[in-house]
């Protein structure tokens, strides 16, 4: 299955000037966990709930003045929309992202997959295959 049949095409994505308090209040208004930081609709980093918690929150840094540049993470990993499941799988694992955008030939980011949307594929599998296993057991 390529990466684009699973992906997320609504991309929730803020500018690196985006302040960190608008970043905040954009990740609860859409009830997401991450933003891209996009420069003309090519990632330039993610911005990730952990990410507030640990460089503003736990740093005690003051939200005022500060903007989504300054606490990004910036070592984006990204697969193109033809990619299989597993090879998004491998990226995720090998780079310790949870979330993986998907870029097309011009690295503009066509989409969103993360571990959330791969363990219900999975969990959506395992159920399928545990029907078909049901249906040809003996009766007991």
């Amino acid at each position: 299955m390529p990466i684009r049949d699973l992906a997320r095409d609504e991309i929730v994505s803020v500018g690196p000037e985006t302040p960190v308090l608008d970043v905040a209040r954009r990740m609860r208004d859409e009830n997401v966990g991450s933003v891209v930081v996009t420069n003309d609709d090519v990632p330039a980093g993610i911005v990730t709930d952990r990410d507030l918690t640990t460089r503003v929150l736990a740093e005690a840094m003051e939200a005022d003045g500060h903007t989504a540049d300054d606490v990004m993470s910036t070592n984006v990993c990204a697969v193109g929309p033809d990619a299989g499941v597993y090879e998004a799988l491998e990226v995720m694992s090998e780079n310790g992202v949870r979330r993986l955008p998907i870029c097309g030939e011009n690295d503009e980011i066509e989409g969103i997959v993360t571990a959330d949307d791969l363990l219900e594929l999975l969990a959506d599998e395992s159920r399928q295959l545990a029907s078909v296993i049901q249906t040809q057991r003996p009766g007991y």
